[in-house]
């Protein structure tokens, strides 16, 4: 069976779409798009039948690259208002742990410890005993009688879930599973150092700024403060006096993160709100643009200071504006050198504001290698389609070039 997996990210800003197939042990980008939303604020749906239409323009998008529409998906969900519990379970087994033993061992720790009103998102085993009272994360094939796990448990409230849910059905697609934005963050930038390690993910989006804490790679605390990047549009908007579409291309496609990078003979014209023509230079409109994200990284710092008093030893940051040039200039100096931007390298997905998206793909693969269960969410229906439908695109560029060879032949020699 062939891993392929869809993981899609509905946020504030941008609907996000990630394709991915597991080929040796790595993660190849089938197909991708960002579509802006509509009907989403600060994480929550707003207005279901505007988030419904971006949803569906975003599965369009994927339907014109793939062939084929999507119906099933792993999804984030916002964790805003969100409760993290450690609980814990044991189970007996028939004396070799295996995946069906993880599965049952981890419904029991999650048995009567879900609040009133509130939802399962995750269930994300910390640490499995063994007889011997040693510890370890990768309990199958062991031979024990009984298995105790200690597992962190994350809940939402159910009314944000059901809205979130509620729109994907109407969207025609199954949601195989759903977890935090900050926790695909989190398994996008994983390293041996970051399960090993205490450290912080920044998600700084458009409309509010994620913190998250994680202790050798489980979350144990997450803050969500209304402050994004929707603001820098917003002081660029009053002080040049342009709609909230052109300020988002100047900030988007003019300005930097830092003024030590700008260049003041970098003069670009536009359009203000009333139609007349006004001009900007690059330096002017950086330092707009590195006031706000000055605060909004103290902002963070402080939020890191409330969550832990314990020391940390590393600080990511994610989100589209960090792909500003200067923008990990500017977080050393607020943050330390500690700190380092994510920088997705990945071919089809080259963007931070990707990271949830392809990140609970990789969550979700670890969690089903866990239970020991093989899963693809495109079947080889689907997969058949989409082979005819890239050979289709190979033959069509294929005469395409060779139209265009004989073209230049013909011209040529028809000149002489």
């Amino acid at each position: 069976m062939r891993n392929i997996y869809t993981g899609i990210d509905l946020g504030s800003d941008n609907i996000k779409i990630v394709v991915a197939e597991l080929v040796k042990d790595k993660f190849h980008v089938l197909a991708s798009t960002s579509v802006r939303s509509v009907g989403i604020r600060n994480g929550l749906v707003v207005d279901h039948d505007m988030a419904l239409k971006s949803l569906n323009l975003a599965v369009d998008e994927i339907r014109k690259v793939l062939g084929i529409t999507i119906d099933r998906a792993i999804i984030t969900v916002p964790s805003n208002n969100r409760m993290l519990k450690v609980v814990s379970g044991t189970i007996d087994t028939n004396g070799v742990v295996n995946g069906k033993d993880i599965v049952s061992v981890l419904q029991m720790a999650a048995t009567g410890q879900i609040d009133e009103g509130y939802e399962l998102v995750s269930i994300i085993p910390i640490m499995f005993n063994t007889e011997d009272n040693k510890y370890t994360k990768e309990p199958i094939g062991l031979t024990m009688d009984k298995l105790t796990v200690k597992a962190l448990l994350a809940t939402a409230p159910k009314e944000q879930i059901y809205d979130y849910l509620q729109v994907f059905r109407h969207a025609g697609i199954d949601v195989e599973d759903l977890t935090f934005n900050c926790i695909g963050d989190y398994y996008e930038a994983r390293s041996k150092e970051t399960d090993e390690e205490l450290g912080a993910i920044i998600n700084i989006g458009q409309d509010k700024t994620d913190v998250s804490i994680f202790n050798k790679g489980i979350l144990i605390k997450n803050s969500v403060f209304n402050l994004g990047s929707r603001f820098i549009d917003s002081d660029i908007s009053y002080i040049y006096g342009t709609d909230s579409n052109t300020s988002r291309e100047l900030k988007d496609k003019f300005s930097l993160a830092s003024r030590r990078y700008a260049d003041i003979n970098e003069v670009l014209e536009f359009d203000n709100e009333d139609g007349e023509k006004k001009s900007i230079n690059q330096y002017e409109i950086t330092e707009v643009v590195e006031a706000r994200i000055v605060e909004l990284l103290k902002l963070a710092k402080k939020e890191i200071n409330d969550l832990t008093k314990r020391k940390i030893s590393y600080i990511i940051i994610t989100g589209g504006i960090t792909e500003l040039m200067g923008f990990s200039y500017v977080a050393e100096n607020i943050l330390g050198m500690n700190v380092t931007t994510l920088n997705i390298t990945t071919m089809g997905i080259r963007s931070n504001k990707f990271s949830s998206a392809i990140g609970i793909i990789k969550y979700f693969h670890s969690k089903m290698k866990l239970r020991e269960k093989n899963v693809t969410l495109i079947d080889d229906e689907k997969i058949r389609e989409i082979e005819q439908n890239k050979q289709s695109m190979l033959d069509l560029t294929e005469d395409t070039f060779i139209s265009k060879i004989f073209g230049y032949f013909a011209d040529n020699q028809g000149g002489k």
